[in-house]
C-alpha cells in the first residue's frame, strides 16, 4: 500500500482557541505540510477542489504548482477537481502544466462534486451535472491523448483542430475517479479502465464497499482484467499515543466540523467523535489503532492507496505535523508490512537534485 495526505484548505477558527490564520498564513501552511510529508517518507499530497466559505481551494493548479516547486519525489493529486463544473480545455491546459513543472507527478482525480456553489459561479445547471462529467471527460482524454482534436458536444462550443499546450510529461497521464455516493461515478470509471478512490470519510464503511464492489464488477464487465482494477481510499486521521489521549483532543475539532456541515449528502450520521472512531471510517487513536482499523477497511476495499485528512476545524499546523511524524513513525512500516505495494506507479522524473541555470538565463 502506499499513502498519501490531503487538503481541502479549510479555513475556520480553531475550535477551542478562536485562532483564525489569514489566508495567506494557511495557504503557507499547505506547502509547508506538503514538504514535510515528503520528508517523512509519504508517497502523495492531494489538494481538492472547493469555491466558497470556508475553503481556500478554488485554485489547486497553482496550489499543486507551489508545493511542486518544493517537493521532489512525492505524487501530486487532486482530491477531487470538479470536471463537471469547468471548461475541460482549461483542466487540460492548467494540469499539464503542473504536470511538466513537476517532472510527471500529477495524478488527477476527477468528480461531479456535492457542494452547490459551482454551479451558480461557472453557469452550469446541476441536473446537468452526470452529463457534464461524461462529456467532459471524454473531450479531457482526447486533448491529453491527442493533437488537432475536432469535437462537439451538448455543453460547449465545438473544437476545430485544436491541440493544447503545454503537451502532458506524462504519456498517459493516470485519471482517478472521485466518489462517495455515487454509482455513475464509479461506472465511468469502470468503463474508461481507471481507478477509483472512495471518500471514505462521512458514510458507513459497508456504504463504501457497496461502492468498491459495484465498480468491480462493471470494471469485469466491460471486459478489463479483474486483477487490474486499482482502489483508493481516504480518511479522517488523528494519531497521539494512545486511544484517550487521541480522542480528547481531536473531539472538538470533529464536533465542529460535523456541527458545520450543511450540504445536502455531505452529512454524516456519526455526530460524536465516538461514534466515527468506533463504527464509522474515521482513523483516531493510538498507531496500533489506526494499523489495525485500515487493515480492516483493506479486507472491505482491497485498497492500494491511502490517504489521509489532517483537517478538522482549525486543528493547529504544529498538531497536525505532530500527527504526520507519529504516523510516519509508527503506521507507514507496519501497515507497509502488513500490506505490500500493488500500485502501478512510475518512478518520479523529476531529478532532485537543482539543476543549474543556463548561462543564457542569468
Amino acid at each position: 500500500m502506499r499513502f498519501g495526505v490531503m487538503t481541502l484548505i479549510d479555513n475556520v477558527p480553531d475550535a477551542r482557541s478562536g485562532h483564525l490564520p489569514t489566508p495567506h498564513d494557511r495557504l503557507r501552511e499547505v506547502i509547508e505540510l506538503a514538504v514535510l510529508a515528503e520528508e517523512l517518507g509519504f508517497d502523495a499530497f492531494g489538494v481538492g477542489e472547493r469555491h466558497g466559505a470556508p475553503f481556500l481551494s478554488s485554485s489547486p493548479p497553482a496550489v499543486l504548482a507551489a508545493i511542486a516547486a518544493r517537493t521532489h519525489r512525492i505524487r501530486l493529486f487532486t482530491t477531487v477537481t470538479v470536471l463537471s463544473t469547468l471548461d475541460p480545455v482549461r483542466v487540460a491546459e492548467d494540469y499539464a502544466t503542473v504536470d511538466q513543472l513537476s517532472g510527471g507527478r500529477l495524478e488527477l482525480t476527477i468528480g461531479k462534486g456535492n457542494a452547490p456553489e459551482p454551479w451558480q459561479l461557472f453557469g452550469r445547471a446541476p441536473d446537468d451535472q452526470y452529463a457534464l462529467q461524461e462529456e467532459n471527460y471524454e473531450l479531457l482524454r482526447r486533448l491529453w491523448s491527442e493533437e488537432q482534436v475536432t469535437w462537439s458536444g451538448r455543453f460547449r462550443t465545438p473544437l476545430d483542430g485544436v491541440t493544447t499546450l503545454p503537451r502532458p510529461y506524462q504519456r498517459p497521464l493516470t485519471v482517478w475517479h472521485g466518489s462517495a455516493t455515487s454509482e455513475r461515478s464509479v461506472e465511468l470509471a469502470a468503463l474508461w479502465g481507471d481507478p477509483v478512490f472512495a471518500a471514505n470519510v462521512i458514510q458507513p464503511v459497508a456504504n463504501y464497499a457497496r461502492l468498491i464492489d459495484r465498480y468491480r464488477a462493471r470494471w469485469a464487465a466491460y471486459g478489463h482484467d479483474p486483477s487490474a482494477a486499482v482502489v483508493g481510499s481516504g480518511g479522517t486521521l488523528h494519531a497521539a499515543a494512545d486511544d484517550r489521549t487521541a480522542r480528547r483532543e481531536f473531539a472538538p475539532y470533529y464536533e465542529a466540523a460535523v456541527a458545520a456541515r450543511d450540504v445536502p449528502g455531505n452529512n454524516t450520521p456519526f455526530r460524536s467523535l465516538d461514534e466515527a472512531a468506533d463504527h464509522g471510517p474515521a482513523l483516531v487513536g493510538s498507531p496500533g489503532r489506526i494499523v489495525d482499523k485500515i487493515v480492516q477497511q483493506h479486507a472491505a476495499y482491497g485498497h492500494a492507496l491511502q490517504f489521509f485528512s489532517v483537517d478538522s476545524a482549525g486543528l493547529p499546523f504544529h498538531r497536525r505535523a505532530e500527527v504526520l511524524r507519529l504516523t510516519a513513525a509508527e503506521v507507514l512500516p507496519q501497515l507497509r508490512h502488513d500490506l505490500p505495494d500493488t500500485l502501478p506507479w512510475p518512478p518520479a522524473a523529476v531529478d532532485p537534485v537543482p539543476r543549474p541555470v543556463p548561462e543564457a538565463a542569468r
